[in-house]
């Protein structure tokens, strides 16, 4: 018998979450938790924040599909308001993505379609690892952090928590991002950067 689990938010992250959780076949998609009134044509709209309370009753298992560019606030707030009301935040692991039996991956995350995570890599909660990213052996990724489509981790990097790394960016071997940091799309990171870098 699946799961049941509801998304938080209806956007297009969360459209693609509901693509890759229900290629799995271990969750029954109930609906889409979000603030707006109308439903999308993909699921119904089952409630908002107010009702995560009743909701609670019903289902045990979420998933946030909030996505994260500039900032993790969001989610971040989301993640602690779902922990709150004793909700179980499964990981997500797409069926085409490629990841090594010897990692860790910490509840909340999701690895979308065709990402790579190899040997000794550790990725926190609630992390987005997005289509086609690769994440090389033996990296640390902190919490709330997204790797965006088509990134590349190299091996022995550290990425500290609420960082956002942009679709094609490459950091290079042993390299540590600060926590906070954002990197912009396409940008080659060569050496370390302290908490709260922007690269544009």
């Amino acid at each position: 018998m699946k799961n049941k689990i509801i998304i938080i938010g209806s956007g297009g992250h969360a459209l693609s979450c509901f693509e890759v959780i229900s290629k799995i076949k271990k969750f029954k998609i109930i609906g889409f938790v979000d603030k707006k009134n109308t439903s999308t044509k993909t699921l119904k709209l089952i409630g908002n924040d107010s009702d995560l309370i009743e909701l609670r009753k019903k289902y045990k298992n979420a998933f946030i599909g909030v996505g994260q560019i500039k900032s993790s606030s969001k989610r971040n707030e989301i993640y602690f308001k779902l922990k709150k009301n004793n909700f179980y935040l499964p990981k997500i692991i797409s069926v085409s993505s490629l990841v090594s039996k010897n990692c860790f991956i910490d509840e909340g995350t999701i690895v979308m379609n065709y990402s790579h995570v190899n040997i000794n890599s550790t990725i926190g909660k609630a992390c987005i690892i997005n289509t086609g990213s690769n994440i090389e052996h033996d990296v640390q990724i902190g919490d709330f952090v997204h790797i965006s489509t088509g990134a590349i981790i190299n091996g022995n990097v550290k990425i500290g928590s609420n960082c956002f790394i942009g679709s094609g960016a490459i950091v290079h071997n042993g390299v540590e991002i600060g926590k906070n940091s954002i990197i912009s799309a396409g940008k080659v990171i060569k050496k370390s950067l302290k908490p709260f870098s922007i690269i544009k």
